[in-house]
């Protein structure tokens, strides 16, 4: 079967098969938005936390989950990737963390779930570890917000 598809010729899942594909320079950067309480903000970015830094333990969170992502997403190609970033800033107007992602590779494969993922999770961590002192906070806006390489070429959210 030539074409990228999960389903076999029985229609059973299965990992698509790229060895037609050529491998080229791949790139993808999600983002995410984690809102909370002003005070919660005030806490993290002054380094009153009591938890410590949870930045910089959501940017490493984040960055491991990305190199994972084929462990945690059913049919994901294990990828070799040459960069991970992710960068977390404050956005004190809407009282909110705000995560992007940048993953790089070359390879036969785009890393759009890579980068999906390390915001995602960095997300969850920020969430697990602010949750004792705000309960309320609320993930949203995971989304890929530009993507290069491949078949498909440039994207890139308006």
């Amino acid at each position: 079967m030539s074409k990228l598809t999960h389903l076999d010729d029985k229609g059973s899942a299965r990992m698509v098969d790229v060895t037609s594909k050529a491998a080229t320079e791949r790139e993808a950067r999600a983002e995410a938005w984690v809102r909370m309480m002003p005070e919660t903000l005030t806490m993290i970015m002054a380094g009153e936390h009591p938890k410590g830094d949870v930045i910089a333990v959501a940017r490493v969170a984040g960055i491991m989950a990305a190199k994972k992502t084929h462990d945690l997403i059913p049919l994901c190609h294990a990828l070799n990737l040459t960069s991970v970033k992710v960068e977390i800033t404050s956005d004190a107007e809407s009282s909110a963390m705000h995560i992007q992602t940048f993953c790089r590779l070359t390879g036969q494969t785009g890393v759009e779930m890579e980068a999906l993922t390390a915001a995602s999770i960095a997300a969850l961590t920020l969430y697990d570890m602010c949750k004792a002192v705000d309960r309320g906070m609320v993930i949203d806006s995971v989304r890929v917000i530009e993507k290069k390489g491949g078949r498909s070429g440039h994207w890139q959210v308006a």
